[in-house]
Protein backbone atom coordinates (compact mmCIF):
# COMPACT_ATOMS: atom_id res chain seq x y z
CA UNK A 1 0.00 0.00 0.00
CA UNK A 2 1.41 2.96 -1.32
CA UNK A 3 0.50 6.60 0.05
CA UNK A 4 0.47 9.42 -2.70
CA UNK A 5 -0.09 13.07 -2.68
CA UNK A 6 -1.91 13.80 -6.04
CA UNK A 7 -1.14 17.76 -5.78
CA UNK A 8 0.50 19.50 -3.46
CA UNK A 9 -1.23 21.36 -0.49
CA UNK A 10 0.54 24.51 -0.86
CA UNK A 11 0.17 24.84 -4.73
CA UNK A 12 -1.90 27.23 -6.48
CA UNK A 13 -5.52 26.51 -6.24
CA UNK A 14 -8.23 28.12 -8.86
CA UNK A 15 -9.82 30.48 -7.64
CA UNK A 16 -13.69 30.61 -7.54
CA UNK A 17 -15.50 32.84 -10.35
CA UNK A 18 -18.53 34.40 -8.70
CA UNK A 19 -20.80 36.64 -10.30
CA UNK A 20 -21.81 40.48 -9.95
CA UNK A 21 -24.96 39.75 -8.02
CA UNK A 22 -22.74 37.11 -5.23
CA UNK A 23 -20.14 40.45 -5.41
CA UNK A 24 -23.34 42.91 -5.03
CA UNK A 25 -24.90 40.62 -2.00
CA UNK A 26 -21.57 40.66 -0.37
CA UNK A 27 -21.10 44.48 -0.51
CA UNK A 28 -24.89 45.13 0.93
CA UNK A 29 -24.39 42.52 3.63
CA UNK A 30 -20.88 44.17 5.06
CA UNK A 31 -23.03 47.91 4.93
CA UNK A 32 -25.95 46.23 6.82
CA UNK A 33 -23.67 44.54 9.40
CA UNK A 34 -21.45 48.35 9.89
CA UNK A 35 -24.86 50.09 9.82
CA UNK A 36 -26.18 47.69 12.59
CA UNK A 37 -22.59 48.59 14.16
CA UNK A 38 -23.38 51.88 14.14
CA UNK A 39 -26.64 51.45 15.86
CA UNK A 40 -25.41 49.47 18.60
CA UNK A 41 -22.80 51.63 19.25
CA UNK A 42 -25.29 54.40 19.41
CA UNK A 43 -27.66 52.47 22.06
CA UNK A 44 -24.38 51.48 24.38
CA UNK A 45 -23.15 55.30 24.38
CA UNK A 46 -26.94 56.36 25.21
CA UNK A 47 -26.81 54.02 28.11
CA UNK A 48 -23.42 54.50 29.20
CA UNK A 49 -24.52 57.83 29.57
CA UNK A 50 -28.05 58.63 30.81
CA UNK A 51 -28.30 55.51 33.18
CA UNK A 52 -25.27 57.13 35.61
CA UNK A 53 -26.88 61.03 34.79
CA UNK A 54 -30.25 59.71 35.75
CA UNK A 55 -29.40 57.89 38.36
CA UNK A 56 -27.06 60.39 40.14
CA UNK A 57 -29.72 63.05 39.54
CA UNK A 58 -32.62 61.01 41.49
CA UNK A 59 -30.13 60.02 44.17
CA UNK A 60 -27.94 63.09 44.76
CA UNK A 61 -30.49 65.83 43.64
CA UNK A 62 -32.40 68.61 45.92
CA UNK A 63 -34.52 65.80 46.78
CA UNK A 64 -34.69 62.01 45.69
CA UNK A 65 -36.79 61.59 43.08
CA UNK A 66 -38.39 58.06 42.54
CA UNK A 67 -39.62 58.67 39.36
CA UNK A 68 -35.86 59.50 38.00
CA UNK A 69 -34.98 56.71 39.17
CA UNK A 70 -37.42 54.11 37.71
CA UNK A 71 -36.65 55.41 34.38
CA UNK A 72 -32.92 55.06 35.04
CA UNK A 73 -33.64 51.39 36.09
CA UNK A 74 -35.69 51.07 32.94
CA UNK A 75 -33.73 52.34 30.92
CA UNK A 76 -30.50 50.15 32.64
CA UNK A 77 -32.52 46.75 31.61
CA UNK A 78 -34.31 48.12 28.24
CA UNK A 79 -31.44 49.75 26.55
CA UNK A 80 -29.66 46.76 26.18
CA UNK A 81 -32.19 44.77 25.44
CA UNK A 82 -32.47 47.05 22.19
CA UNK A 83 -28.75 46.43 21.38
CA UNK A 84 -29.62 42.80 21.36
CA UNK A 85 -32.82 43.26 19.12
CA UNK A 86 -30.77 45.38 16.90
CA UNK A 87 -28.32 42.73 16.71
CA UNK A 88 -30.10 39.84 16.28
CA UNK A 89 -32.07 41.62 13.40
CA UNK A 90 -28.95 42.31 11.65
CA UNK A 91 -27.79 38.53 12.30
CA UNK A 92 -24.93 39.79 14.43
CA UNK A 93 -25.74 36.63 16.66
CA UNK A 94 -22.58 36.50 19.06
CA UNK A 95 -23.26 40.54 19.93
CA UNK A 96 -26.77 39.99 20.45
CA UNK A 97 -26.18 36.93 23.04
CA UNK A 98 -23.77 39.44 24.45
CA UNK A 99 -25.93 41.82 24.99
CA UNK A 100 -28.84 39.59 26.01
CA UNK A 101 -26.34 38.10 28.92
CA UNK A 102 -25.61 41.93 29.52
CA UNK A 103 -29.78 42.60 29.65
CA UNK A 104 -30.12 39.51 32.52
CA UNK A 105 -27.20 40.87 34.22
CA UNK A 106 -28.65 44.44 34.98
CA UNK A 107 -31.67 43.24 35.93
CA UNK A 108 -30.51 43.06 40.18
CA UNK A 109 -28.82 46.66 39.91
CA UNK A 110 -32.43 47.71 38.05
CA UNK A 111 -33.97 46.01 41.18
CA UNK A 112 -31.23 47.86 44.03
CA UNK A 113 -32.25 50.99 42.10
CA UNK A 114 -35.87 50.87 42.43
CA UNK A 115 -35.74 49.36 46.09
CA UNK A 116 -33.05 52.75 46.66
CA UNK A 117 -36.16 55.18 45.81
Amino acid sequence: MTLEIERSPLGVRPAPHRTAAEIREDRMAAARRTEAALHILLVTLLWLVAVPFLLGWGLLGEERQPRTLALSALLAVVLPFLAAVIATRSRLYFTGGVYVVLTLVMILPAAGILRAG
